[in-house]
């Protein structure tokens, strides 16, 4: 017999608790690491759009600038430039164009 075929036969020690117990730490890590911060975050911008009100200024997610001009259930209508009106879904709002300032001045210091 050669030793790779020993080593096949060989029966695995009785260490399954101690693999157990490694995936579940890993998955605590994931969870607090990954998972939790990335559902926090969606709750945040979900509560955000529901939050939008004629006057906002928001950033849409693909970069377009506005002041929002009228709120329905699904869509936003965006005054981009004078007479430039824009109707987006509610899920295209990034952000509150003052956050956005907000982060660039704490970035800068």
């Amino acid at each position: 017999m050669n030793p790779l075929s020993i080593a096949l036969q060989a029966q695995p020690q009785g260490n399954n608790w101690q693999f157990l117990a490694m995936m579940s730490l890993l998955f605590v890590v994931f969870y607090f690491f990954m998972i939790r911060p990335q559902q926090k975050k969606a709750k945040e911008a979900k509560k955000f759009r529901e939050s939008l009100q004629k006057g906002s200024k928001v950033i849409t997610i693909g970069g377009l600038h506005g002041k929002v001009v009228e709120v329905n259930d699904k869509t936003i209508l965006i005054e981009a430039d004078t007479n430039v009106r824009l109707r987006f879904e509610k899920s295209a709002v990034a952000m509150d164009s003052t956050m956005q300032l907000t982060e660039e001045v704490a970035k800068a210091n």
